[in-house]
């Protein structure tokens, strides 16, 4: 997942010691069969097989389940398939990103569309897939199922706590204070205070934003989420996107999905969902939908 993943459990825990324990059990789990810089994983196998059914394990299984769901939920516009072009940039390997930009080896190549409509196949009695010609990346969806599963766990013996996976996060009862946990919207621009403060309770948040996953080929800028419009790096106007929803994976999705739409679309697309989400543009505007309203308890001027 490249990413480090925090639990914070206020008082009130039946089990502290457990409900790491648990949480660390599956974060290590989904990794193991999910991760794309493994060639052993359950994924790269069935990546590797192509069009040859490849049984994988219960949480692959999901994992591929789920993200084929939200490929047709989202009109396709969230589209694992993009393994492929993430490698020709040259991130191909877990790389420890920071604020700074690197040039890595790799080609940008020809802007295309992603061919046909992603329909895999699968068989939930033997928990095999299909996933057909072009490789696929369960690193985004793969974190947001894994903090749901983590908090699912949690919710029977701790009242109050935060799963925080590399920016997709369940906050669950009231915190410290017992309104909710606030949480802060970074500055994708690397500022090192928050542009703006949400309470959040009972709601998973998610982030999608190029201030850490970004690079140079040939001196030129890339990032990580991949528009399969185009297959190249999409977002335009855009530098980071928070979404607050029910669930982790959903908002997970959402979050990249709106930020795929661009700054010219963005607005309409959260409101046409119905989505709370807060933005940030390139040039460093803070913008949100009316259903991040309830959510927004602090702006930066």
């Amino acid at each position: 997942m490249a990413s480090d993943v925090k639990v914070r459990i206020s008082p009130g825990c039946a089990e502290p010691e457990a409900a790491f324990d648990r949480v660390e059990a599956i974060f290590a789990a989904v990794e193991f069969e999910c991760t794309r810089f493994d060639p052993s994983s359950d994924l790269m196998r069935a990546n590797a097989a192509a069009d040859e059914w490849q049984q994988v394990g219960e949480y692959c299984f999901a994992a591929i389940t789920a993200a084929a769901l939200a490929h047709i939920n989202t009109d396709g516009l969230f589209d694992p398939r993009i393994l492929r072009t993430l490698c020709e940039l040259g991130y191909d390997r877990s790389i420890a990103f920071g604020t700074e930009s690197r040039d890595l080896p790799g080609r940008i190549g020809d802007h295309r569309p992603m061919p046909a409509f992603w329909a895999p196949g699968l068989d939930s009695a033997t928990h095999s897939v299909r996933i057909g010609p072009e490789p696929i990346d369960l690193g985004g969806i793969g974190k947001g199922l894994a903090v749901r599963w983590a908090a699912e766990e949690l919710e029977s013996i701790c009242p109050s706590f935060i799963i925080d996976a590399g920016g997709d996060c369940y906050l669950s009862g009231g915190g410290p204070a017992g309104y909710g946990w606030n949480v802060g919207v970074e500055d994708p621009r690397g500022g090192a205070d928050p542009l703006a403060v949400l309470t959040v309770r009972n709601r998973a948040c998610a982030t999608s934003s190029i201030r850490l996953r970004k690079w140079t080929v040939d001196g030129r800028p890339v990032h990580h989420l991949v528009d399969p419009r185009t297959t190249g790096p999409g977002g335009a106007g855009l530098l980071a996107v928070t979404v607050v929803g029910r669930d982790p994976a959903d908002a997970e999705v959402w979050s990249k999905v709106l930020f795929l739409r661009g700054v010219s679309e963005i607005g309409r697309a959260a409101e046409d969902h119905g989505l709370a989400a807060v933005w940030v543009t390139d040039d460093g505007q803070v913008k949100m939908s009316t259903p991040a309203d309830e959510y927004v308890i602090w702006q930066a001027p």
